[in-house]
C-alpha cells in the first residue's frame, strides 16, 4: 500500500521533533508499505531544518520518503508563523495533482498540527481514489481560544474552524491522539462511527541494548549528588510556562529534607528566569543541566530516584493527555509524580506513581516524602508497572498496526462524497 502522510511539522531522528510521523512511517515501511511524508521545510519544533529549494526537495530516511515544501522561517507565535502555515497549505494544494499522479497513494493522512492541510489532502485523495484520514493532535479552533485567549470571531479562528469542520465531514476516518474527544467531535459534525483513538508511543529499541552515554559534565554532576546521599527528583523537557517549573522552585524553598534535590534538564524560554530565581533565593537543592540527545534520555532517567512533570491548569485537558514525556518516564521504570488535572490519568491507570494538584508546592513535597519513604520493593514494583503499561499500550510497533487497522477499517456513513 502507498501511504501519503501529510504533517506540517514532521521530523525524524536527524531533524528532531515532531517524532510521531517518523515512528509510525518507519513501522509501516517495515511492514512492506511505501510511505512518503510531506512536511514544511521550516518548523519551530525541529532542531535541524532540512534543505528545500523546491517542492520536489526531499530525503530518504530509514526507507521513508520525505518531501519538503519550502516555507518561510519564523519564531514564536508571530504573524510569520501564520504565513508559514498558509504557505505550506497553499503549496500542498498546488502540488496535489502531481502527488496524486506520481505517488498514487492508497491512503492519504492529513495529520492535523493544524487543519488547513485538509484541502490539499482531500484533493489528493479524490484524484487518486484513496482513503482519507484526518489525524487530530490538537483541537482547532478550541486550543487557541482556550489556551491562547483568541476571540472565537477572529478571522484566523473562523478560518481554522471551517477547515476542521471540513475535515470532520470529508474524511473517511478520524484518528485522535487524545482519548476523550469523540463527543466533542460529534458535536462539531463528525459521524461517530468514524472515530478511533491511537495514542502517542515509544520506540522500544531506544530502551533496549547499549544506551548512549551522557555528557561527561552531566555524569560528574549527578554522581557527585548521589555520593552525597541525595534523593534525585528529575525533570527532563521544555522549560516553559506550561511546564510549571516555578512550582519546583517554590517546593525547593520550602523543603526541610536535606536529601531532596531537584534536577531540571532541558531548555526553553523560561529557563534563564528560573535560573535567576534559584540564585536569588539561594537554593542549593536545585540543579539545572543542559538538554541531552533523545537517544541519551534512557541513561539520564535511569540516574534519578523519582520523576516529575507538571502541566498548567487548562480546561482543554478535559479531553485527555497523551504525552511523549510520560511514555519515556514509564519506560525508565521509576516512580512518577505528575501534577496534572486531565480527563484521563495514565499514571493512576498504570499504578506507577502519584497524581497531585498542579501549582501546589506542598502537595509536591508531600508526594516526594511518601515515595521516598516507601519500601524499596514497593517503589521498584511501582516503576516496573509503569514500564509494563508503556510496553502494553504505547509500543509504536503495535500502534502502527492499530492505526492502519482503524484507517482501512473505518467506513463512511456518507460514502461517495469524498471521491
Amino acid at each position: 500500500m502507498n501511504i501519503l502522510l501529510i504533517n506540517h511539522y514532521a521530523g525524524s531522528v536527524s531533524h528532531g521533533m515532531e517524532f510521531r510521523p517518523y515512528y509510525l512511517a518507519r513501522e509501516w515501511v517495515r511492514q512492506g508499505h511505501r510511505v512518503r511524508i510531506v512536511a514544511a521545510s521550516h518548523a519551530h519544533v525541529r532542531t535541524r531544518q532540512p534543505s528545500a529549494e523546491s517542492v520536489h526537495s526531499g530525503d530518504t530516511i530509514d526507507g521513508i520518503e520525505y518531501q519538503w515544501l519550502p516555507t518561510p522561517a519564523y519564531s514564536g507565535n508571530s504573524s510569520a508563523r501564520a504565513i508559514n502555515i498558509f504557505t505550506f497549505a497553499g503549496k500542498l494544494l498546488a502540488a496535489s495533482k502531481r502527488l496524486a499522479r506520481d505517488f498514487k497513494p492508497d491512503l492519504v493522512i492529513a495529520s492535523s498540527t493544524h487543519p488547513f492541510d485538509i484541502y490539499g489532502a482531500r484533493r489528493i485523495a479524490r484524484l487518486a481514489g484513496a482513503r482519507l484520514i484526518f489525524e487530530i493532535h490538537d483541537l482547532w479552533p478550541l486550543s487557541p481560544i482556550e489556551i491562547g485567549g483568541m476571540s472565537p470571531y477572529h478571522p484566523f479562528i473562523l478560518a481554522i474552524g471551517a477547515a476542521e469542520q471540513r475535515a470532520l465531514k470529508d474524511a473517511d476516518g478520524i484518528i485522535s491522539i487524545l482519548p476523550l474527544t469523540k463527543e466533542y467531535l460529534v458535536h462539531r459534525g463528525m459521524a461517530p462511527e468514524k472515530f478511533a483513538h491511537v495514542p502517542n508511543g515509544i520506540d522500544v529499541s531506544e530502551w533496549e541494548g547499549p544506551q548512549q552515554p551522557l555528557p561527561a559534565a552531566h555524569v560528574e554532576t549527578l554522581e557527585q549528588l548521589k555520593s552525597q546521599g541525595k534523593c534525585l527528583i528529575g525533570y527532563a523537557g521544555a522549560h516553559g510556562i506550561a511546564n510549571q517549573l516555578s512550582n519546583v522552585l517554590e517546593a525547593a524553598s520550602r523543603s526541610e529534607d536535606p536529601q531532596v534535590h531537584f534536577v531540571l534538564v532541558g531548555h526553553g524560554p523560561d529557563k534563564p528566569g528560573l535560573v535567576a530565581e534559584r540564585d536569588r533565593l539561594g537554593l542549593t537543592n536545585v540543579t539545572f543541566l543542559d538538554p541531552v540527545p533523545k537517544t541519551a534520555i534512557p541513561s539520564l532517567l535511569s540516574r534519578f530516584d523519582l520523576l516529575y512533570f507538571a502541566m498548567k491548569k487548562e480546561k482543554l485537558y478535559r479531553f485527555g493527555i497523551s504525552l511523549n514525556k510520560l511514555m519515556d518516564y514509564m519506560m525508565a521504570g521509576k516512580p512518577i509524580i505528575q501534577a496534572v488535572v486531565a480527563g484521563n490519568d495514565p499514571v493512576r491507570d498504570a499504578g506507577c506513581g502519584m497524581t497531585i494538584p498542579p501549582e501546589d508546592p506542598q502537595a509536591l513535597l508531600d508526594a516526594i516524602r511518601f515515595l521516598k519513604e516507601l519500601d524499596r520493593r514497593k517503589a521498584d514494583a511501582m516503576g516496573l508497572q509503569g514500564r509494563a503499561y508503556a510496553l502494553a499500550h504505547h509500543d509504536y510497533r503495535v500502534l502502527a498496526k492499530q492505526f492502519l487497522n482503524a484507517a482501512v477499517g473505518t467506513r463512511r456513513s456518507d460514502a461517495g462524497t469524498s471521491r
